[in-house]
């Protein structure tokens, strides 16, 4: 039976490592989670914010996720959405989820990300 989601893998290129770092722990504030000594050797980096956690792999044929996206929820997205741009980050908002305001952007290495919020109750 399943009981959570522990985490989201997205790949990335070799030697992106201190991009991510600066995209992932210093523009959206998620804390670098150390590697297992096992793991580590194999480059990429992981990050978690709350019960979000995101494992950028390294890829040798990297290709980066278009389509493909973690759902990412956020609280005053309005805000989030302006720290991303300030920061250079695309922001392209899509009103198309009932209930939810949300936009998408882009990693430094190209992965697409979706960010949203629900709409308070009335």
């Amino acid at each position: 039976m399943i009981d959570s989601l522990d985490h989201v893998q997205l790949a990335a290129p070799a030697g992106s490592e201190d991009a991510l770092r600066a995209f992932y722990a210093g523009t959206l504030g998620m804390t670098e989670i150390a590697k297992p000594a096992a793991l580590a050797v194999r480059g990429g980096c992981w990050f978690a914010a709350g019960s979000v956690v995101l494992h950028l792999g390294v890829e040798e044929d990297f290709r980066p996720a278009r389509k493909a996206h973690p759902g990412i929820r956020v609280r005053g997205i309005d805000a989030f959405a302006a720290r991303l741009g300030r920061a250079g980050a695309p922001v392209t908002w899509d009103g198309g989820l009932p209930a939810h305001r949300r936009f998408y952007s882009e990693d430094p290495v190209g992965n697409r990300l979706e960010f949203l919020e629900p709409d308070p109750p009335e």
